[in-house]
């Protein structure tokens, strides 16, 4: 084998991370006491709930969605509810297996997640409200606590059997 067919060969397995598109999936508002939401004086509490989800397709394409869904709340009445899945298509190819399962639940959602922020920003704003500003995410965090969590009920599942 020639060098360069061998240098060739090498790039081809080259690990490939690229963004090929970032886009909205589902977006929705609902400001059901408006406008009386307006007149009022009292400080909503939030209740915010996200969401990670990925998927694999054809050719080393992934879509990997972030989605989040805030409620405001005054008292027993909704203020608004805003929902945004932010979705990205990624190419991803010649990357180990193990290292798959953090890419698309750490990498793929810290690339989604400023574009998440500023639509629920900017649909809370065009509703009439203050923008609602979602706080930085720990990705890595949440990652490593979802896979002890999992690693814990294996081990309790193992030894109740």
């Amino acid at each position: 084998m020639s060098e360069e067919t061998q240098a060739v060969q090498e790039e081809s397995q080259q690990p490939i991370f690229a963004v090929q598109k970032l886009y909205v999936t589902d977006i929705s508002l609902e400001s059901p006491s408006a406008p009386n939401a307006f007149m009022e004086q009292e400080q909503p509490e939030f209740n915010i709930q996200f969401r990670n989800q990925a998927r694999g397709f054809d050719n080393g394409f992934f879509e990997a969605s972030l989605t989040v869904t805030a409620t405001a709340k005054a008292e027993d009445r909704t203020v608004f509810l805003v929902e945004v899945t932010q979705a990205g298509l990624f190419q991803i190819e010649n990357v180990p297996e193990t290292e798959m399962d953090p890419l698309l639940g750490i990498g793929c959602p810290s690339i989604l997640f400023p574009y998440l922020r500023e639509a629920v920003s900017d649909l809370t704003t065009r509703a009439g409200f203050p923008p609602l500003l979602l706080q930085p995410i720990n990705f890595e965090g949440i990652y490593m606590q979802q896979r002890q969590q999992a690693a814990a009920q294996e081990a309790n599942e193992q030894t109740t059997h």
